[in-house]
């Protein structure tokens, strides 16, 4: 059954607590990678990553000088005000008031190329303006920083539990002891506290207390964003940090984490992993373009899932219908019921869906027996994917 959901985590873990494990190393052979990261690499690897966000590859002045004194709305559109205000120092507004001015159109050229060359000067882009591999990892890092400095002091990675009795799981509650319990499951302390209470001269067994162990189930889980035009700028930009949420948690919980972005065809795809530095560059290097084949997604994620027996999930984002493909609703739906079949639950995300399409996404998650979340504030995405993995595992 499918739930229309506006939802929020539960503070379940402390910050500091949260630093301290399991992604430490990883996190700090990210941090290695970067052998400065000062203000000034902070900021070179956010304007990376904002270009990336507006399906930029390169930079280069001139062009971007002609584009503006051209038609600056349009060199606005392409390029957003965050990147304008990095690469020249200047608000988009106060540069669309003087743009015409030959003396302020000068100087603006000349601050785009002194920044420019800066970032060559530190191996950003390269002679011809393009992205480097070190200018990828500058956007990968800030990503991930910014995520987690934002979704670990708000205690947004807490843990749900499957009550599945296994002796390998955590110790959590206790209970009274039963025949066939292990000894090193005795809780000493609390069966001591049993005698006391109870008046007992001698530790008997119905005083004993074990803890009871609990596991959670195994999951699977591919995170598939849409990627398609009317994603760019900052929708990808969240939807990116959602899924960094995502991996960063379901890993550290030892699960497995794939990813798709599709537009009208599938754009990236890696099958679940427990590799998440492979999972970070990817979510970082994704751009929005085209169509959305929703259902091409779909067939491409069955093949995708390991074929041991485990809980399979598949969390799609998108913020508009399918419009690829002869019959793309009827092609989507199919698509959904053979996930299902090959026991492949999916949920679905609807960024500022229309009532059209909340109603056509509410009918997909009902036929994948997953959930529709409903989205109206981007800033509450990564809850709402995390509450999606809680839910699944």
């Amino acid at each position: 059954m499918a739930f229309d959901m506006y939802t929020e985590v539960e503070e379940q873990t402390p910050f500091e607590e949260e630093r301290q494990k399991g992604f430490s190393r990883s996190e700090s052979e990210l941090t290695h990678s970067i052998t400065d990261a000062d203000k000034e690499s902070i900021d070179e690897g956010k304007l990376v990553s904002d270009a990336i966000n507006q399906n930029l590859s390169s930079f280069n002045p001139d062009i971007m000088i002609e584009q503006m004194v051209k038609n600056f709305s349009l060199a606005k559109s392409m390029y957003g005000d965050s990147i304008i205000r990095r690469i020249s120092g200047y608000d988009s507004s106060y540069i669309n008031k003087n743009i015409r001015i030959p003396e302020f159109a000068r100087e603006l050229r000349n601050k785009l190329k002194e920044r420019l060359q800066k970032l060559k000067d530190n191996q950003v882009i390269d002679s011809d303006g393009s992205f480097t591999d070190k200018g990828y990892d500058l956007a990968s890092f800030v990503l991930y920083m910014e995520e987690l400095n934002n979704i670990i002091p708000k205690g947004m990675l807490g843990e749900k539990i499957h009550k599945k009795a296994n002796v390998y799981g955590d110790a959590s509650d206790t209970r009274g002891y039963k025949r066939g319990d292990r000894f090193r499951d005795l809780s000493l302390k609390k069966s001591v506290r049993q005698v006391i209470r109870r008046k007992h001269t001698s530790l008997k067994e119905e005083d004993l207390v074990v803890y009871d162990r609990k596991s959670r189930g195994k999951l699977s889980i591919i995170y598939a964003i849409d990627a398609s035009g009317s994603m760019r700028g900052q929708k990808i930009e969240i939807c990116k940090k959602a899924g960094i949420a995502l991996a960063y948690k379901a890993i550290n919980e030892k699960d497995e984490v794939g990813l798709l972005s599709f537009g009208t065809d599938i754009k990236e795809k890696i099958s679940p992993t427990t590799d998440f530095q492979r999972l970070l560059r990817a979510i970082t290097m994704i751009r929005a373009s085209m169509q959305t084949n929703i259902a091409d997604t779909i067939m491409q994620s069955i093949d995708m899932f390991p074929r041991v027996h485990s809980t399979k999930h598949l969390l799609l984002l998108t913020d508009a219908l399918p419009t690829f493909g002869d019959s793309p609703e009827e092609e989507t739906l199919e698509a959904v019921s053979m996930a299902r079949t090959s026991g492949i639950t999916l949920s679905l995300i609807g960024i500022n869906l229309d009532d059209k399409g909340e109603k056509f996404a509410k009918k997909m998650a009902e036929t994948g027996e997953g959930r529709f979340y409903v989205v109206k504030n981007l800033k509450e995405l990564d809850k709402i994917v995390l509450e999606d993995y809680y839910a699944s595992i």
